[in-house]
Formats: C-alpha cells, structure tokens, sequence
C-alpha cells in the first residue's frame, strides 16, 4: 500500500532533481526547510521527528539534498519528508510537506471496528507496522 500524505503524494516519487527545486522554491519564498523521519506514519501522527537541525537563511537547496542522502543512509526502513515552514506572520507555518523517501515494502493500515453503546459501530485505523516495536517496523 502507498501511503498517501502531503503535497505531491497522489504522483509519483520526486527525483533528487525535482526534490531539489521544490526545495529551492521554499528557499526562495524565504520558508525555513527541514527534514524528519518516523516508522510509524498513521494520519494522524503529525509530530515526526526531526532530522538534524531547521535550515534558516539556507541559500541554496543542495545543503538539503546532501543532508537528504545522509538521512536515506541511516534511515532506508523510515520515511522521510521535507517540511518547509513560512514564519512571515511572527509564527510558524507549515506552508510545503512532501515526502521524500519511502521504505521498501510499505505494509498499509487494517480498519478495526468496535461496537459501541445501541449497537453502534466505531472504526480506528491500526497500522500493520506498529504491531513490532519502534525502530523494527519494516525490517
């Protein structure tokens, strides 16, 4: 299964050169762009952690790109996204998120339901992944 987040996520994977100018446009806008990581990527799992340091007052996006290749070496079995964050109105916002990098074998999400007070019917999604302990999810 695909996982589907963020811009771009219904295309196909970015390439470093695609990559590169969607970072290089956040940088030019003047948004601070940063890279983090989880192996646990459930929709509503929002706070990913985050790779290194934000990158402010970055003139070039090839610094990311590097910073990229290092973070798909030690993390292959992680996914990996770029966030760049607009801070124009005196506080941060997302403006761009996208991700970068994907593990191998993506397992998907199982639909569990739960019958509720007057037989009602209450759905949760359980990623197939969290069943294994952090860092072990997609060996």
């Amino acid at each position: 299964m695909r996982l589907t987040q963020g811009t771009f996520s219904f295309l196909p994977d970015l390439s470093d050169d695609q990559i590169y100018r969607q970072v290089q446009y956040c940088i030019d806008n003047g948004w601070a762009v940063s890279l983090e990581y989880t192996d646990d990527p459930h929709p509503r799992n929002t706070y990913w952690e985050m790779w290194n340091r934000p990158m402010f007052d970055n003139p070039d996006a090839q610094a990311l790109i590097e910073e990229l290749k290092e973070a798909r070496a030690q993390l292959a079995t992680y996914y990996i996204r770029v966030v760049a964050f607009d801070n124009s109105h005196g506080w941060e916002a997302p403006r761009l998120s996208f991700i970068a990098h994907r593990p191998a074998e993506e397992p998907g999400f199982r639909l569990e339901r739960t019958e509720t007070e007057k037989r009602r019917q209450q759905y949760t999604l359980q990623p197939y992944a969290s069943a294994h302990p952090p860092g072990q999810r997609y060996r």
